[in-house]
């Protein structure tokens, strides 16, 4: 019997997993296929975390978080978990290798993962030109031109975000309307270097060894092909949360969740459901940076001591 179950192995689950042990529980292990460290291994640049004094690299801040964590006691499984379910005071876990498991408490720190727009060059470039995260890479285009594609309310506020230290801002989506909210757009409109490029496809991102130089995109009405010269390109086109093993098999999930599939918490990172935790970029209103991960991974942890009592 676990004391706790992590899933997940990426700045939040790693955090939770330090403070458990540190703090007292002697049966805590976190499940992850890979190894540990999260999406933010790769990612080529980093300047805004906390008492990094230099630009490093994803896999080097996350490079002595897991030897750290397992000097208190914290045990790595290298295994998936499918399903959790819950039978009294007990969760039940299934493995995809057929493994089962029990825990008092659970934390699910498996995130989420940005959705893909699918044009050309948009693997090739991800992460040399290509961004998902303007607070992260924003910095890196200060004073330049950069394009945003989507439509929705985070791509309209990341394109204000950026337009604040970027010379020009290109807002591309494939409709003539955007689905967020109207004080949003008309936050947008209100910003004189966006210019909205609309009612196109994005044909593909191009450039060289470099990186990123630009962006092709056809119009809709016309056929007529345009290029936008920019050497960044963020995409905000929705996300993917990561929250398979809480599916029940009526269709449901173990705890209550919004539309899109992220877990509702409270302020102690506890779901609906006693004894399920949720932490990072899988839970609502996440910041998606590693240093608000970590801090509830942190957070999850001190209760789910308090709550084990």
């Amino acid at each position: 019997m676990l004391d706790l179950a992590i899933i997940g192995g990426g700045p939040a689950g790693l955090t939770a997993g330090l403070y458990a042990t540190r703090g007292g529980l002697g049966n805590v292990t976190m499940f992850e296929m890979g190894m540990p460290g999260g999406q933010i291994t790769g990612s080529s640049e980093i300047e805004n975390y906390p008492g990094q004094s230099e630009i490093v690299t994803g896999m080097d801040l996350m490079s002595n978080w897991p030897e750290q964590c397992q000097r208190f006691g914290l045990k790595h499984e290298m295994n998936q978990i499918t399903t959790i379910t819950k039978e009294g005071d007990t969760f039940k876990l299934s493995a995809v290798d057929g493994k089962e498991y029990e825990a008092k408490t659970v934390l699910m720190a498996t995130g989420s993962v940005p959705r893909r727009a699918g044009f050309k060059g948009e693997d090739e470039f991800f992460g040399r030109g290509i961004s998902t995260c303007a607070t992260c890479d924003g910095f890196f285009y200060k004073g330049k031109e950069v394009a945003v594609i989507g439509g929705g309310d985070s791509a309209l506020e990341e394109a204000v975000y950026l337009s604040k230290m970027c010379s020009k801002v290109y807002l591309v989506h494939r409709r003539d309307t955007y689905r967020a909210a109207p004080s949003t757009i008309e936050h947008m409109k209100a910003a004189s270097n966006i210019e909205e490029v609309t009612n196109v496809d994005v044909e593909e991102v191009f450039g060289d060894m470099s990186g990123v130089l630009g962006l092709k995109v056809k119009s809709k009405e016309n056929g007529e092909i345009r290029d936008l010269p920019t050497p960044g390109v963020f995409v905000f086109v929705g996300r993917n949360v990561l929250n398979e093993p809480l599916k029940q098999e009526d269709g449901s999930f173990l705890c209550d969740t919004n539309n899109a599939g992220e877990v509702v918490v409270d302020l102690k990172m506890q779901t609906s459901v006693k004894g399920l935790y949720a932490a990072g970029d899988i839970r609502i209103d996440a910041a998606k940076q590693v240093v608000c991960a970590a801090a509830d991974g942190a957070t999850a942890a001190v209760n789910i001591i308090e709550y084990l009592g």
